[in-house]
């Protein structure tokens, strides 16, 4: 028999400078919470508290999480274990007592179709497709990579609907859910591999893949085969974008293009910096104060 969902969860809310929550994440799903949703904590939060992000775009000083548990579960040793892992104490917490059905209910509703351009969506299985025409990205909230709807993954999707060659091979460098290298077979690629350094990245993005029935291969980065490709893109952040510079312009053949994300634009101009050795490089896009770079590989 399938293995039965819990009857209730409990929700623990609390709120973190905007920039650390990322890492309380990451710690807490490390630790056995079921999910993690993050919000901007809003009006009232600490104005010493730096901006994460823009502020002309708006930028969170506090965010606040909302983490969700098994109730069976020792959640609040995990809790207790996630801060530990920090070196932070136990933030102050309000929890509810959340019932099965509903939280399935009010989770699926929140989630739609995303357009990402006209031809390619993002969409939930629980969802009929839009567009029957559209290409459709099948992708359910995840427990660690999200719903692939963040602006620097769609900035990527888009360059991908709109720049990348017919049969093209391309690297997803940093693949999270897969979802770059997912649309970039749905789009026509000719080969698509994806590396993470996160092994269950490696293991959600097969997922993914399967469930999208599309031809991709996922590994660690270590596990690589000595190739080059047409194209590599890499939503990851400014500073390993900036040390993976050498990495990737050794994996990209001259004459093909590296798409990086996950830039905040006043971290631009060193990224461009790091890149300009092997790259025709420059900014692409931008969207809610993240950028995307775009160039060509240089002749060696």
């Amino acid at each position: 028999m399938p293995e039965q969902p819990p009857a209730r969860y409990i929700a623990v809310t609390f709120d973190v400078a905007a920039q650390s929550a990322d890492a309380w994440g990451d710690a807490l799903l490390g630790c056995g919470a079921l999910s993690v949703d993050a919000a901007d904590a809003g009006a009232g939060t600490a104005a010493e508290v730096p901006l994460y992000g823009d502020s002309e775009q708006g930028g969170w000083r506090v965010a606040r999480l909302t983490v969700l548990f098994d109730e069976a579960g020792a959640w609040q040793a995990a809790f207790a274990r996630a801060a530990a892992a920090l070196d932070e104490p136990l933030p102050a917490h309000s929890t509810a007592v959340i019932q099965s059905a509903d939280w399935v209910r009010e989770t699926q509703a929140q989630f739609a179709p995303v357009p990402v351009t006209a031809r390619l969506w993002i969409v939930p299985s629980w969802c009929a497709p839009p567009d029957p025409s559209a290409i459709v990205v099948t992708l359910d909230p995840g427990l660690a990579f999200g719903t692939g709807t963040h602006p620097t993954t769609l900035l990527c999707l888009r360059w991908l609907a709109d720049h990348m060659p017919a049969r093209a091979s391309v690297l997803d460098y940093g693949c999270g859910s897969g979802i770059l290298a997912i649309a970039a077979a749905k789009l026509g690629a000719a080969a698509v591999t994806g590396v993470d350094i996160d092994p269950q990245a490696v293991a959600t993005s097969r997922a993914n893949a399967r469930a999208n029935a599309v031809t991709a291969a996922f590994c660690a980065p270590d596990e690589l085969a000595v190739e080059t490709f047409d194209v590599a893109v890499a939503n990851i952040l400014a500073s390993p974008l900036e040390l993976l510079a050498p990495l990737l312009a050794g994996r990209i053949r001259e004459g093909g293009q590296v798409v990086l994300s996950g830039i905040l634009e006043a971290q631009a101009a060193g990224v461009l910096a790091a890149y300009e050795r092997w790259f025709n490089i420059g900014p692409w896009g931008s969207s809610e104060g993240w950028v995307a770079l775009a160039g060509v590989r240089s002749a060696r």
